[in-house]
């Protein structure tokens, strides 16, 4: 027994030892990944109030039932393009293309969709997808309601 006991007390440390080199290994390995997180985060930097004006768009006269024809809802939307040029083409097609689009859309929600803000993002989520797939180019960043109104008659 005394003779094995080196040999056992080596394979001890060099177990121990490549356990502790996997552990510092993993570490590092996560820490690379949220710096990586960081440095991507710091590129993406925040627009200021010009800049937003200059990409934002908005239709101010939405009155229309909804596919339950007892409410009536009444809104504002407003869109964020890609760029400045995006928006001047936007400006020009969004009473005769973009305002349809929107109008069939409510037509076929119904009021307990848009009641909870969840219910909201996920219908302009939708609309941002529609009005992309009608644009010449997809340029249309995001949907929100700026004023809502629902009314059950």
């Amino acid at each position: 027994m005394k003779k094995m006991m080196p040999w056992i007390a080596m394979s001890l440390l060099a177990v121990t030892l490549i356990a502790v080199v996997v552990f510092v290994f993993m570490q590092t390995q996560n820490g690379n990944n949220t710096d990586a997180h960081k440095s991507a985060a710091v590129v993406e930097k925040k627009k200021t109030a010009d800049e937003i004006v200059e990409v934002t768009s908005e239709i101010t006269d939405i009155k229309t039932n909804l596919a339950d024809t007892n409410h009536i809802l009444q809104a504002k939307l407003s869109f964020e393009l890609a760029d400045a040029k995006s928006k001047e083409d936007f400006e020009k097609i969004k009473e005769i293309t973009v305002k349809p689009i929107i109008i069939q859309t409510l037509a076929d929600t119904q009021p307990e969709e848009l009641k909870t803000a969840k219910g909201r993002s996920d219908f302009n989520t939708k609309l941002t997808e529609l009005i992309n797939t009608a644009l010449p180019e997809p340029k249309l960043s995001s949907t929100s309601f700026t004023d809502f109104l629902l009314v059950s008659m």
